[in-house]
């Protein structure tokens, strides 16, 4: 039987100023559980005794249940599966106390400037941001930069459409304007998709900068859109007059991802 304290720990844990507070966060589901265990530490561990005996994870505090029913108050899946973990959020990467990042030149060589990065400006949507970290982690890149009007990242939602992949992806919440100023500043090509962009299929794309995605509704800000150094276009090949306006964030972020790798 789960207690009424631990019930209430981890209930709250869907709001993020108590996440902030406690400093912990949910996941779900065998793969996503073992998967973050690998880089964040486990505070409480729920899961049935048939799926603790088949796996071992290290965790402060264990509770085992009958079956995935009893993990219901615990839960914040409509059906519950066998296990769910509350883990610890670790000191924000490349932060500075009062929460800025420090644009030192020594500090953002290496997000851009020789490998891919990616950079989010008012990602809203928690299922989008969750299947962006999965596409990230899929095209090995390991660090993504966000607006601090981008969704949480520790958001339950998030974590379950990451489904593992933060064990892989950095995610840092900036001052993305001045972050990218400062990139640029430091000769780091910055690139975005627009309507009047370059068509991606035609360009020589080369193997580092940072890849800037825009809201979902209104795409990329005036503010940010200033900073991009490369335009890019993803065409419409219907043959139709009426199409979709325009592609989904995560699935553009896919296929900009694919060809800068290819």
């Amino acid at each position: 039987m789960l207690s009424k304290q631990k019930i209430k720990i981890v209930s709250s844990l869907k709001h993020k100023k108590f996440r902030d507070e406690l400093r912990l966060f949910v996941a779900e589901g065998g793969k996503n559980v073992v998967y973050l265990s690998r880089k964040f530490s486990c505070e409480m561990l729920f899961a049935t005794q048939n799926w603790l005996k088949n796996n071992h994870i290290s965790a402060k505090e264990t509770f085992e249940v009958k079956n995935a029913d009893e993990l219901k108050p615990v839960s914040f899946l409509t059906t519950p599966q066998e296990v769910v973990a509350v883990f610890q959020i670790p000191v924000p990467l490349l932060f500075q106390p009062q929460g800025e990042i420090s644009c030192k030149q020594n500090e953002i060589s290496p997000f851009g400037r020789n490998d891919l990065s990616l950079a989010l400006d008012c990602v809203q949507n928690t299922g989008n941001l969750g299947t962006i970290i999965r596409i990230a982690d899929w095209f090995g890149i390991s660090n993504i930069f966000c607006s601090h009007d981008t969704a949480d990242v520790y958001n339950p939602k998030v974590v379950q459409a990451a489904m593992g992949a933060l064990a892989n992806v950095n995610l840092h919440y900036v001052d993305l304007q001045q972050f990218i100023k400062k990139a640029k500043e430091s000769e780091i090509q910055i690139f975005g998709t627009f309507l009047d962009g370059k068509n991606i299929y035609q360009q020589k794309l080369p193997k580092s900068g940072i890849i800037v995605l825009g809201n979902e509704g209104n795409g990329i800000s005036a503010e940010i859109a200033n900073l991009i150094t490369e335009k890019l276009f993803i065409p419409n090949f219907s043959a139709k007059n009426q199409t979709s306006e325009s592609l989904n964030v995560a699935v553009a972020a896919a296929i900009v991802c694919s060809e800068f790798r290819r």
